[in-house]
């Protein structure tokens, strides 16, 4: 990925942190990575970016020009992956002065079920879990 290539999704992102040696490997002090860079790493492996390859995000994006969105609300559909229309109502902006109609919502959750794997299922931290400080301590 260049420096300053503009928008880029969250595989995109996650998928450079796996370039650059971050991984799920709980001693982590091989490679290079900052502790931002894993809390980052750490938060994408709970999205749906950990289950997208970038076949996937080309094929969805390919199949969205016929609805007319622009290339952040693609982004935005691919990152969140919204599975009712109330949840991509809040990606797409002014959909009805372009004509994105309730049935064109429709048309594009399909296309988000169909190509677009489901996210991780994330289990909750309990209360009484034991959680790592930044130095690898447990507190």
């Amino acid at each position: 990925m260049k420096a300053n290539a503009g928008t880029v999704t969250n595989f995109e992102v996650l998928d450079l942190l796996n370039s650059r040696g971050a991984s799920n490997d709980t001693t982590r002090v091989i490679a290079p990575i900052t502790t931002l860079e894993y809390k980052v790493y750490d938060y994408l492996m709970e999205t749906p970016a950990c289950t997208q390859t970038q076949e996937i995000i080309t094929n969805f994006s390919d199949q969205c020009k016929d609805f007319k969105l622009a290339k952040a609300e693609i982004l935005n559909i691919i990152n969140i992956r919204p599975s009712s229309t109330v949840n991509l109502a809040s990606i797409l902006e002014e959909p009805s002065e372009r004509g994105i109609d309730k049935k064109a919502k429709e048309g594009i959750l399909k296309l988000v079920e169909a190509l677009l794997p489901s996210p991780p299922i994330v289990e909750a931290r309990g209360e009484n879990e034991e959680e790592e400080t930044e130095e690898g301590e447990q507190s």
